[in-house]
């Protein structure tokens, strides 16, 4: 067990730096884009399915409530946490979709939505996507190797170096909390 603890943290640091080579020019043009779109009293739209979904939450009350820094709330909205549109929408007009529905209920010129798939390929974040760009919103995708299908459409994705969906959460929850922390830092001034 010693070992495969040893090999397991290994392999995840191995995949972040990995990826960290890949998109570090990425990662500095996302904390651009959300910090010009924050300062104009823009907000933050997140989605994602399970783990993706947790991490949308998840960024989004870091965004809210904050990070390291006692500083103002900064909106950010987890398409992920209304059970109540989420189970009408998936009745009345099927699972794929929620997020959809909700880029058009909220959404307005200058947000931002940050698109969280390990496959790249769910289809309710993919029309939500092309919701989001109907609409010109910039549309930031976190995925696993590849991309998937969200490849062609994010403005910016950050694709992590692995398969395997433990370390590629692992990354994004990393990606986003340093992006997080960069805006913070940013906005502070």
């Amino acid at each position: 067990m010693d070992k495969y603890l040893e090999k397991s943290v290994i392999e995840s640091c191995f995949v972040k730096e990995k990826s960290l080579k890949k998109h570090k020019k990425n990662i500095i043009k996302i904390v651009d884009l959300i910090y010009n779109s924050l300062k104009k009293g823009k907000k933050i739209l997140l989605m994602g399915n399970g783990g993706s979904a947790a991490d949308a939450q998840h960024i989004a009350a870091e965004f809210v409530v904050r990070l390291k820094e006692n500083r103002k709330a900064y909106p950010a909205i987890a398409l992920t946490t209304d059970t109540s549109i989420l189970t009408s929408c998936g009745n009345d007009f099927g699972f794929d979709l929620i997020f959809k529905r909700q880029i058009e209920a909220y959404a307005s010129k200058g947000d931002i939505v940050i698109a969280i798939s390990t496959s790249g390929n769910s289809k309710n974040v993919l029309y939500g996507i092309d919701e989001a760009k109907k609409r010109g919103l910039k549309v930031i995708g976190f995925t696993g190797k590849g991309g998937g299908k969200m490849k062609q459409k994010c403005h910016i994705l950050i694709d992590i170096e692995s398969e395997n969906t433990m370390r590629i959460q692992e990354s994004h929850i990393t990606f986003l909390h340093i992006i997080c922390d960069m805006v913070e830092m940013k906005l502070k001034g």
